[in-house]
């Protein structure tokens, strides 16, 4: 069994809860690229029910939002309370060029990864350029 011996541990857990640590800050990690025609945004959630996970877009601002709760119910006795519990949430701002209408997301080993095709008028295209026998050039899109 765990003993503390430390009065003001549970002041640093909150301190640590609400402002995180170096090693492990309070918000959730993302990585973020861009592969091809598709954006892929990436956020840890371990250990995150994924029933407890919400994903919502509202005029361009992608928001995730998680919860992590800790076993409870009858015969559960804490002895050690160092995870960070709670609601978690990231927002995101997504640019223009980005089709949010099409977004999938799935939850795979404690990653929720989502992924947005590039909007079709963001992709780059070929510019046909002709030339007049006069010597003018004329510019068609």
């Amino acid at each position: 069994m765990l003993m503390r011996t430390d009065p003001f541990r549970e002041i640093d857990r909150l301190a640590e809860q609400f402002f995180g640590t170096a090693a492990r800050p309070a918000m959730m990690h993302l990585d973020a690229y861009r592969d091809g025609d598709h954006f892929y945004a990436a956020f840890d959630l371990p250990g995150v029910d994924p029933d407890t996970i919400d994903c919502t877009v509202e005029r361009n601002v992608l928001t995730v939002r998680a919860e992590r709760r800790r076993p409870s119910g009858d015969g559960v006795e804490l002895v050690a309370a160092e995870r960070p519990m709670g609601t978690f949430t990231r927002q995101l701002f997504l640019g223009d060029t980005l089709d949010t209408d099409k977004l999938e997301a799935g939850y795979e080993h404690g990653v929720l990864t989502l992924r947005i095709p590039v909007a079709e008028r963001a992709k780059p295209r070929r510019v046909t350029i002709t030339a007049n026998g006069d010597g003018r050039r004329q510019i068609n899109a």
